[in-house]
């Protein structure tokens, strides 16, 4: 029987199969408003083979300025994860791409790990993205999202050393996150041919779909990284297309090559 962290993978290989690499929509949950949550969730949902909704958070040290600033919106606006999660649970009909949570490990402890899988899985999530926490110190929350099936997605950098990229490569669930940067979210990147090295290095050794994230705001990018990655993951230049109340699926489809 399939879990719900198997759709990621699914979803992800489906997309990459026709020659195109997926692409995984970033939305801030709760951003630009509350009241448009959904229909900005369902147009993402339409258009990207995946969503990440980030969960808003005071201290988002991954995060550059759009998102940090998407983030503090948010919260203003009085965004909780019981909010978002009921949101997800009542939404129909739900997003035919499969969703993901990015959330710092803060407010995952502060909802309670013994009751979030249950409540997550219950409002359609398949996994989580939580920046913050070490694979060393996984172990809990690794198995209490084991109970339901969801993913804990792994991310690995440019500078992570053989050994231990082939360790989380392994260990994580739905896709491998491969950072192509050091640094925070919202930078362009120009990939280089030592970026697409290292995605090529990342998928030589992942059992898993691999996705590039931060920076990739153009078709340019996407085109550039085709054959190296399964997908894209678009964060802060389409939290940006919402901040200026545009298109976020015509955005999306203008991505692929």
């Amino acid at each position: 029987m399939s879990k719900p962290r198997d759709t990621i993978s699914a979803a992800i290989r489906a997309r990459a199969a026709s020659g195109s690499p997926a692409i995984v929509g970033f939305m801030t949950g709760g951003f630009p408003d509350r009241a448009g949550f959904r229909k900005n969730l369902a147009a993402i949902g339409a258009a990207a083979d995946v969503v990440e909704i980030g969960v808003p958070f005071s201290d988002p040290m991954a995060d550059g300025m759009t998102i940090q600033r998407a983030s503090q919106v948010a919260l203003q606006g009085g965004f909780t994860l019981p909010w978002l999660l009921e949101e997800l649970r009542s939404m129909q009909p739900r997003p035919t791409a499969p969703l993901l949570l990015m959330s710092y490990l803060n407010p995952l402890l502060a909802y309670g790990l013994e009751r979030l899988p249950e409540a997550a899985a219950s409002s359609g999530v398949a996994g989580f993205i939580i920046p913050d926490l070490p694979y060393e110190e996984s172990a809990e929350i690794r198995a209490a999202l084991d109970r339901t099936g969801l993913a804990l997605v792994q991310m690995v950098t440019p500078v992570t050393p053989a050994a231990r990229l082939a360790m989380l490569c392994e260990a994580s669930q739905g896709f491998v996150y491969a950072v192509t940067m050091t640094g925070t979210t919202g930078k362009s990147v120009a990939v280089p041919d030592e970026v697409l090295g290292y995605m090529d290095r990342v998928r030589a050794v992942s059992p898993l779909p691999v996705c590039a994230g931060f920076g990739i705001r153009s078709r340019e990018q996407v085109a550039r990284m085709t054959g190296h990655v399964d997908g894209v993951v678009v964060g802060s230049a389409l939290v940006e297309v919402l901040e200026r109340g545009e298109d976020p699926a015509a955005f999306i489809q203008a991505l692929r090559p």
